[in-house]
């Protein structure tokens, strides 16, 4: 069971991210918070600094995570101002509208940077400082639009499977150091992200039933997690259909 004594938030303000936040100060956790949004991040900081104990360090900064110069310091202040670091997760992104990414290349490169490169580089940081202490778990927020290219989001799509398999070889590597390394893949979740969506029907989640996964898996060290569990048979189907059939689909 992975210790979550004093965990990294990268893109904390996110919906998903504030919910975990909240969820592991309310077990007794220290948090370094990372978002871009100042105002959001000061009144979650003051937020959670209310629920934390006396023993409790609830600290953070300000950043653009595309701006990868900066990942390495905020790494080193998080560290320091927490006393070390037992888990981290990275959940910053975007949901970018595919018909402007396909009218627009230099807006698809953008997008791949903020979802998928930004995230690599930070994982090439972080995985050398947990593989030199030999303990510790970092957990990445991709999505079940990583699992098939399809019409509908494929430049999202794309960049989620990137991060998808980026995380199986590091997970792969640091398994000898015992660093475990958690793929969080969650299908349709209630947020402001989703907010131009219709709502309707059980396929929907509320970020604090997903916020809960991502916990329980951390502490537990899986290696990928759908949330909730049941897109699992949801992918497996959609992964199995045949191209010529898919193809035709409009998904």
């Amino acid at each position: 069971m992975n210790s979550l004594k004093r965990v990294i938030l990268f893109g904390a303000t996110s919906a998903i991210a504030e919910q975990t936040a909240r969820q592991l100060v309310a077990q007794g956790a220290s948090l370094y918070c990372v978002g871009r949004n100042r105002d959001k991040l000061v009144a979650l900081i003051e937020d959670l600094k209310i629920r934390a104990g006396d023993q409790q360090h609830i600290d953070g900064s300000v950043a653009d995570l595309t701006d990868c110069s900066q990942h390495a310091q905020f790494i080193d202040t998080a560290e320091q101002q927490l006393g070390g670091i037992d888990g981290v997760l990275i959940a910053h992104g975007t949901l970018p509208d595919q018909q402007a990414c396909q009218a627009d290349s230099a807006l698809t490169r953008q997008e791949i940077e903020t979802n998928a490169l930004s995230v690599i580089n930070l994982l090439t940081l972080l995985a050398n400082r947990l593989e030199q202490q030999q303990r510790g778990v970092i957990a990445v927020i991709s999505s079940v639009a990583g699992d098939r290219g399809r019409q509908s989001n494929y430049v999202y799509g794309a960049a989620k499977g990137m991060i998808t398999l980026f995380l199986q070889g590091l997970r792969n590597r640091l398994a000898k150091a015992n660093v475990d390394v958690v793929t969080i893949k969650p299908g349709f979740v209630d947020t402001p992200m989703t907010a131009e969506f219709d709502k309707g029907g059980p396929l929907w989640a509320k970020p604090e039933q997903v916020a809960k996964g991502i916990i329980q898996a951390m502490q537990k060290g899986k290696n990928e997690v759908y949330l909730p569990w049941f897109w699992w048979s949801i992918m497996l189907i959609i992964k199995h259909i045949p191209e010529a059939i898919f193809k035709r689909m409009s998904l």
